[in-house]
């Protein structure tokens, strides 16, 4: 396909380029928040050298990937107007509402108390330091909640009507949209999720100054905080998706039967762990399958049917009229579970970390290096289930921007031309290459130089006859 010819698509890849790699900063920005805050707290309460050192070594990590994620989460909301100006007009009442309180209440929580926590080192007091960080940590965690219940309103739309006069969808019930199952069900899956990403940071990034022996004192602590905020947050992603997966087959049946290579309804109906299929024929060609498991997953037994891609197919072409329902199989089916295999990786090693360094121990051997290697590469591992798992979940949903109700061909912007689209997509491609080099270069500067922070020796004086300016503490 020419897509310099077709707006929806050269409007689809620009869509997803920018907001995959948008997604690269978030789950490790509201996971390292926390972690961060946790840091600052144990500090806090013992006064130990090695937890303030920690504290501001992740803490330049975390604002790095927060800035990053800033700038090119900005990008997002133009296109829904400059591309996207069709599904704007439309559902754009609903739409709009949770971005607009994400943007006014959760960013500006976020924003403010960051910068207190950023300029108020040895000029606040510690308690109040500490709030401050543990608030910014709130407010990145709101902000994903709103942005999710605009996603989730896409996913399964709730609380509107159409007003056929004006031909568009008005919103009439804003508590239904924000805490529908679907948006809070989302929320609880992407939350583990970004405590997989950052406890896979603080592994990855502590077995590298570990295997060299540097700054023990400093880096033994985050490895075992990453190692346990690994085992705890997969276990949380591994139960939170099985409950919103039992969601999607209700709500989304044709995703969830992509997502497996489902063509035909079976009951009870297997899990499919590798398969070749045939889209044309409607078949697969080669398939390796565990029996019963896929309706143990959809409906909690194992013998309930579940419904394959043809049959919902054509309820789909019954209900909304001729056309294609199924989104592209293989992106469905291989994104699902590159999702899985890449997030669940990072539970073995955080398994097979915390076993060997049980007690006091030290990591060595053959065992050892073992680990080092795979502690390493961990630190990519979950960002990049987690891009595949947006990736899944917004191109199982077509041929619909919002599901049922309004098609993707329908909501792009007619006015702009496919040229202009693709002329900004390759802008935004590169200019997004460059700020990768940038975010690379700086984490890899400061991760190479260690924590070498020395904490305060009193509590700020907090008298009126201080008059030095706040400074950046970085």
């Amino acid at each position: 396909m020419n897509i310099a010819m077709d707006p929806v698509t050269v409007a689809r890849w620009q869509f997803g380029i920018t907001t995959v790699y948008h997604f690269l900063f978030v789950p490790l920005t509201i996971g390292t928040s926390f972690l961060v805050a946790g840091f600052q707290t144990a500090w806090y309460r013992t006064g130990k050298a090695e937890y303030y050192r920690a504290t501001k070594f992740w803490g330049r990590l975390f604002l790095i990937n927060f800035a990053l994620g800033l700038v090119t989460g900005l990008v997002q909301e133009f296109q829904f107007g400059m591309n996207w100006s069709e599904y704007s007009r439309f559902v754009g009442d609903i739409f709009g509402s949770p971005l607009a309180i994400e943007a006014l209440l959760a960013f500006f929580l976020e924003s403010t108390f960051l910068g207190l926590w950023i300029f108020g080192w040895d000029r606040l007091p510690r308690g109040a330091h500490l709030a401050c960080i543990w608030l910014a940590a709130v407010g990145t965690a709101a902000s994903a909640y709103f942005i999710l219940a605009a996603n989730s309103f896409m996913q399964h739309p709730v609380g509107y009507e159409v007003n056929a006069l004006k031909g568009r969808a008005e919103l009439t019930d804003f508590w239904a949209v924000i805490t529908q199952k679907t948006t809070v069900i989302t929320f609880f899956h992407v939350l583990t999720a970004c405590f997989l990403c950052a406890g896979a940071a603080l592994v990855g990034i502590a077995c590298f100054h570990l295997r060299k022996q540097r700054q023990p004192e400093v880096f033994r602590p985050s490895l075992k905080v990453g190692l346990w905020a690994l085992l705890i947050a997969g276990v949380g992603v591994a139960v939170s998706g099985d409950m919103q997966g039992k969601v999607m087959f209700e709500q989304q049946p044709m995703k969830m039967a992509s997502a497996e290579a489902l063509w035909d309804t079976q009951g009870p109906a297997p899990f499919s762990v590798f398969a070749i299929g045939d889209v044309e024929k409607g078949r697969n060609s080669v398939e390796i399958e565990i029996p019963r498991l896929l309706s143990f997953l959809a409906h909690g037994n194992f013998h309930d049917p579940v419904t394959g891609i043809n049959q919902t197919n054509a309820a789909q072409q019954a209900r909304f009229g001729p056309g294609d329902y199924r989104p592209w199989i293989p992106m469905a089916y291989w994104s699902f579970r590159w999702m899985i295999g890449f997030g669940m990786f990072s539970v073995l090693v955080a398994l097979f970390g915390l076993w060997l360094t049980r007690g006091r121990r030290t990591p060595g051997g053959a065992w050892g290096r073992w680990f080092w290697r795979f502690g390493l590469w961990t630190v990519v591992f979950p960002v990049i289930g987690a891009a595949w798992g947006w990736i899944f979940t917004e191109t199982g949903r077509q041929p619909w921007i919002v599901y049922g109700l309004m098609r993707t061909r329908l909501g792009v912007s007619a006015a702009v031309p496919a040229g202009r689209v693709l002329t900004s997509l390759l802008l935004f491609t590169a200019l997004y290459a460059v700020l990768a080099v940038a975010e690379v270069a700086l984490t890899v500067k400061y991760v190479r130089g260690g924590a070498h922070d020395t904490p305060p020796s009193a509590e700020p004086d907090s008298g009126d006859g201080d008059d030095r300016p706040m400074a950046f503490a970085y």
